[in-house]
């Protein structure tokens, strides 16, 4: 009898198991993803700052600010939307090889 009074007061003490809802699961970077993306952007802005005025202001105004190529067009003073689609690719070109150097 007092095994099972025993084995009562023990399952009494216990918590139920239960599964957190996902609502409750962060949302939010861990501060190790965090670190890692901070140095990415620090990578990213200094690979731009390697670049030329235009290209900074090409891929900037496209990716960042998301202006479409006819406005870009307008901004870098190409004669044409694919000419502003050119000049940001080859600024993104340009970009990409900066950022393959090591920090």
């Amino acid at each position: 009898m007092n095994r099972i009074r025993d084995e009562l007061r023990r399952a009494a003490r216990s918590p139920v198991p239960t599964e957190l809802p996902e609502a409750l699961e962060a949302s939010a970077p861990s501060p190790l993803e965090q670190a890692i993306g901070r140095e990415k952007l620090e990578h990213y802005e200094a690979a731009l700052q390697e670049l030329s005025e235009a290209d900074r202001e090409a891929i900037i105004g496209r990716v960042e600010l998301g202006q479409s190529y006819e406005e870009l067009a307008g901004i870098l003073d190409k004669p044409s939307p694919d000419a502003a689609r050119m000049a940001v690719h080859r600024a993104m070109r340009r970009l990409v090889e900066n950022m393959k150097r090591p920090a």
